[in-house]
């Protein structure tokens, strides 16, 4: 099977690139650069970018590929852009949309599938509702084999969770300073973290399926966390005991529109992902990399090189200007 993917470096993609290399997947990357990495020994590099048409069509024209893949298709016009380089050439294209699309606030905690999508908040989850609806219409007008998936937050070796602070490093640089700690809310609505090595059994799963055309997914881990304990999870892999203090997103939003976006559009509500539908497709999935490991991961990741421990003062400054306001507006 031959496949491209579109992107294929970044923080959810590359375990999926690894793992597609691995299974014998004749991979292609169509990427602008390789960045800080480099394609699994295997696959094959061109070096472009997919957005201008005819560039993309001319680098392509001498290859045929099962499936495609678009890890970095955000507004509509790149899936434009997709369909006029694809169309009846191609047996399955991939979507890669994202679970914050669904209902916010959602009508009930467990998402699956069929919750509608809806999220009137954060403008990054309205285009990629907006891509979604795009290719639906070319699926219903003549054919085009698209599967839909939706990840939720997905991390790996090189990725922190976190909310104001960042993917970073800063999150870890500062529970070992023992430096306040902003967790949204009450720190006890429900999260799901999926780690990327997880999320790619499903994605390689569903490639080339002919029953997956038309359908969409979400994939991600069964573990279900309190956000509070996702912050002590890290600073047990970080070694410090974290000093949380619990900020209302909406104050948030206040002092950090882009974080507050991704809070009251996604994280700030309980959300448990019912996997029964990616599991019936791709037999014997089931992820294995619970998050005290792989943030253990991550943070091994960090300290293996002092040169990855970037602190990004900015979001330090914002952190800290956030933490003084509400404490200071807050009754002794």
């Amino acid at each position: 099977m031959r496949v491209l993917f579109i992107g294929g470096t970044g923080n959810i993609s590359i375990a999926c690139t690894r793992l597609a290399v691995e299974q014998g997947i004749d991979l292609y990357l169509f990427n602008r650069g390789l960045g800080a990495g480099l394609p699994p020994h295997g696959s094959h590099f061109i070096q472009g970018d997919i957005r201008d048409r005819q560039y993309a069509a001319e680098a392509l024209k001498k290859l045929t590929f099962d499936v495609v893949v678009d890890w970095v298709a955000y507004e509509p016009q790149h899936v434009e852009t997709d369909i006029q380089l694809f169309s009846r050439k191609i047996g399955q294209y991939i979507f890669i949309s994202s679970a914050s699309a669904y209902q916010k606030p959602p009508a009930h905690y467990r998402i699956t599938e069929s919750t509608p999508l809806c999220n009137p908040f954060w403008q990054y989850s309205r285009n990629k509702i907006a891509c979604e609806e795009r290719l639906k219409r070319e699926y219903r007008d003549s054919g085009f084999p698209i599967t839909i998936v939706r990840p939720s937050y997905t991390y790996g070796e090189t990725w922190i969770p976190c909310v104001v602070a960042g993917h970073g490093y800063t999150l870890v640089d500062r529970i070992r300073k023992r430096e306040k700690v902003i967790v949204h809310g009450d720190g006890q609505s429900l999260w799901t973290m999926t780690h990327n090595t997880d999320f790619a059994k499903g994605l390689i799963g569903i490639l080339g399926k002919a029953e997956a055309i038309g359908e969409s997914f979400h994939i991600t881990s069964d573990e279900v966390l309190t956000w509070d304990q996702i912050f002590k999870t890290i600073g047990a892999a970080a070694g410090a005991e974290p000093d949380l203090v619990h900020v209302p997103s909406e104050f948030i939003n206040a002092f950090d529109p882009a974080t507050g976006a991704s809070l009251l559009g996604d994280k700030a509500y309980s959300v448990v992902f019912d996997n029964a539908k990616i599991k019936k497709f791709v037999s014997g999935y089931k992820t294995a990399v619970p998050f005290t490991e792989g943030i253990r991961r991550s943070v091994a990741w960090f300290d293996a090189d002092d040169g990855r421990k970037i602190v990004e003062e900015e979001r330090n400054r914002t952190m800290d200007r956030i933490i003084e306001a509400y404490q200071s507006a807050w009754p002794e």
